[in-house]
């Protein structure tokens, strides 16, 4: 309403000024008899354009002001959510109104992915399509907490009006209102390394009762796929929920058959990931080669078990293992990675 008024008093400032412009020229042209007038130095012409001039701009920034301050005030949010930049990929964490608790990855669609890196681009949701995407209830306020958890990362939707920094130690935070239900599409719009530009952002926005029905979808699914710490995992079934994770992390860079490509090193055949699954655990939980390869702290012990698993017994790794695998002999109890320090 604030931004509307103040296009509304811009254009009727731009009609008056250019109005009374264009109509004096044509009515006082010399063609129709009319001569200059002849005066000098004119005190209440000076203080007219002195002061007219002056009320009109303090009139603007007093408007402008209003809807700046309305921009920035984040305050009785109806929805309150964190977006942490990864490299490459959001965090979301609902921390106040309904779906508090919820948190998920939003990581771009593998099969985007793939049409990129076979550079046959299909539909106009291109790079834009997630996994996971950001789900509100439409006519909400909804407040975004911003930070990032390794480089500079930046979050917008032009859609929905919104744009703020995530940086690395800082929280900020911004706002959106939603006026109507749909898809809305933005990027990260900060240089934030080489995979910049796959990092989507998808909100979607729902009616009220179908934004409540997603809420209790979504936490029945985040309490089936809880994992319990202390659970002694069969092989087979660690195998299995590594694979989950590493669809839904990993494969886009290191592709699905674990082949990698350019700079990413590939997973299959991979001397460490044979061998050495200390190092590999070090390396997922602290990241390698400068940042090339990110931290994956946000995993849970057990997923960084499970995926470390998984590529051990995928692909032609698992002819090292193939053996213990047909004789359906339990793998070793989960024993989770050490945080902060390398495993031993």
């Amino acid at each position: 309403d604030d931004s509307r008024g103040a296009a509304v008093s811009e254009l009727g400032i731009f009609v008056g000024v250019f109005g009374v412009m264009f109509w004096s020229i044509l009515k006082h042209r010399k063609s129709l008899g009319h001569k200059a007038a002849n005066f000098h130095e004119s005190v209440t012409v000076e203080i007219a354009w002195t002061v007219v001039p002056f009320l009109i701009i303090i009139l603007m920034g007093a408007l402008a002001t209003r809807t700046v301050v309305a921009m920035k005030d984040t305050t009785n949010a109806d929805l309150t959510i964190k977006a942490t930049g990864y490299q490459w990929k959001w965090g979301y964490d609902y921390l106040q109104g309904e779906g508090e608790g919820i948190a998920f990855l939003s990581t771009l669609d593998v099969r985007q992915r793939q049409m990129s890196d076979a550079g046959r681009p299909e539909g106009n949701d291109y790079l834009l399509r997630v996994d996971n995407p950001l789900v509100v209830p439409v006519q909400r306020k909804v407040r975004i907490v911003t930070t990032a958890n390794d480089v500079i990362h930046a979050w917008g939707v032009p859609a929905l009006g919104v744009k703020q920094d995530a940086i690395p130690g800082f929280v900020r935070d911004t706002w959106f209102r939603a006026e109507r239900t749909g898809d809305f599409y933005g990027q990260c719009v900060e240089l934030c390394g080489k995979e910049h530009a796959y990092m989507p952002i998808h909100v979607k926005v729902l009616g009220a009762e179908d934004y409540a029905a997603w809420v209790q979808a979504k936490k029945r699914e985040m309490a089936a796929a809880a994992d319990d710490p202390t659970r002694t995992w069969t092989l087979p079934e660690l195998v299995a929920r590594g694979q989950q994770v590493y669809a839904a992390n990993c494969a886009a860079c290191h592709r699905p058959d674990g082949k990698g490509g350019g700079p990413i090193k590939p997973l299959d055949g991979s001397a460490i990931v044979r061998n050495d699954p200390a190092r590999q655990i070090d390396i997922v939980l602290h990241g390698a080669a400068n940042g090339a390869m990110p931290s994956w702290k946000a995993l849970s012990d057990t997923e960084i078990a499970a995926v470390v698993t998984f590529t051990k017994n995928a692909w032609s790794n698992q002819n090292r293992c193939a053996g213990a695998a047909r004789a359906g002999r339990p793998g070793p109890p989960l024993t989770p990675p050490a945080r902060g320090r390398s495993p031993e």
